[in-house]
């Protein structure tokens, strides 16, 4: 497919896959357990996987799937989702990540796929190729001592304690509706659940099995654990569909007895600490990215979302890494998007990248062209663009991968 100096990139083969293991636990500093080898390979066939060879040694892998993806407008689309990616550190500095995504965006691009997405353990690596944070996440930690509601803040109860395997299907079932609207969210695959509810040693990290607390519309799946003589509740994932099973399942972990901690992921715009009477018991720990973007497809990424205004519009996309790139002339009426090459001037001008980190609804335009990401000479051109690419909600990412 593609080859730097002495080193090739082919298709993965299962015969690859002990050394594909090994590669990924020297890139990640892991090691898999062994209740896990029965899951290995479900979400991400080793069928899918690219690899880079020298001789007979595989020193660089990345692997795929097609996911299904929620879009502004509670649309899906279809994505390439990648993950998996490593080089030998033996191997660094050769060429060879570049030489994988180049195969990879080729395969992504005859597969008719819009974008790809991936989340990132590095920071500095992916811009270069055309990806840009695309949904971002706020970790928590919360003194359950200090934790007051206010007197607005409802409790409406209806939440239940119960075992994880009597809970897949509920689970499930209210996954689903929550993807279905949340910008970000993707599909999860069945093997993906497998694994979850498997609820393997290392994902553990020192702490219980998972707890699970169930509402009719929302879930929240958690681990107690002890660290620094303090007690910690870790919530592994928390899914609510309305502010009332939001509410309630929070009153629900601030009260647990013998906890300390709370210590969450969520989203930008999650209203956890409007409910309470000192909002800065919600202490922020980390603020990140846990989604990357690229567009591979101009005119089918933007025609498969809405948009919150009207616009007509050209702009210039770079695109330095594919050929994605060219003027585009992008027209939105009542939410709807048409958008095709033209050979119109550009009224707006920007790399790539921008266009994945406002894909999703995470990032302002205004915000891009502050930092001299965005060229446009009307100030009243940005404030459209904005207004056009301006979401309702944050976005979130769905599963991990």
């Amino acid at each position: 497919m593609a080859s730097t100096k002495s080193v090739c990139v082919r298709a993965g083969t299962p015969a690859d896959s002990a050394a594909i293991t090994g590669l990924q636990e020297a890139g990640f500093g892991m090691r898999y357990g062994s209740d896990e080898s029965e899951f290995r390979g479900g979400t991400f066939p080793v069928e899918r996987s690219l690899v880079a060879v020298e001789g007979d040694r595989i020193v660089g892998h990345t692997v795929d799937r097609t996911m299904t993806i929620t879009v502004p407008g509670d649309r899906t689309v279809r994505a390439c989702g990648v993950s998996g990616v490593a080089v030998a550190p033996t191997h660094r500095r050769r060429g060879i990540l570049r030489e994988l995504y180049r195969a990879q965006h080729a395969r992504t691009e005859a597969d008719g796929l819009p974008l790809t997405v991936f989340t990132a353990s590095e920071g500095t690596i992916y811009g270069r190729f055309g990806y840009e944070v695309a949904v971002l996440a706020t970790s928590i930690a919360i003194d359950t001592r200090r934790v007051e509601f206010r007197s607005t803040t409802p409790d409406p109860g209806g939440v239940t304690l119960e075992t994880l395997a009597d809970s897949v299907a509920r689970i499930r079932e209210i996954y689903q509706r929550w993807q279905t609207v949340t910008a970000g969210a993707q599909v999860r695959p069945d093997a993906e659940w497998d694994l979850l509810f498997a609820d393997v040693e290392r994902h553990r990290q020192g702490a219980t099995t998972l707890f699970v607390l169930l509402h009719a519309d929302g879930y929240a799946l958690y681990r107690r654990s002890r660290r620094e003589n303090r007690d910690i509740a870790s919530v592994r994932e928390l899914r609510a569909l309305t502010c009332d099973a939001h509410a309630a399942l929070w009153r629900v972990l601030l009260g647990l007895d013998l906890v300390d901690t709370v210590e969450a992921e969520i989203a930008e715009d999650d209203p956890l600490g409007y409910l309470l009477t000192d909002p800065r018991t919600v202490r922020l720990t980390h603020r990140g990215d846990t989604l990357w973007a690229r567009v591979m497809d101009v005119p089918a990424a933007l025609t498969a979302r809405t948009y919150r205004a009207d616009l007509d519009t050209v702009v210039a996309v770079h695109d330095p890494f594919r050929e994605a790139g060219g003027n585009f002339a992008l027209r939105i009426r009542d939410g709807i998007a048409e958008c095709e090459p033209t050979t119109r001037s550009p009224i707006l001008a920007f790399d790539i990248n921008v266009l994945g980190g406002l894909y999703f609804g995470a990032h302002r335009a205004s915000t891009f062209a502050a930092a001299h990401r965005i060229t446009v000479e009307d100030p009243a051109a940005l404030r459209a663009f904005d207004a056009a690419f301006t979401t309702d909600r944050a976005p979130q990412l769905g599963w991990a991968f």
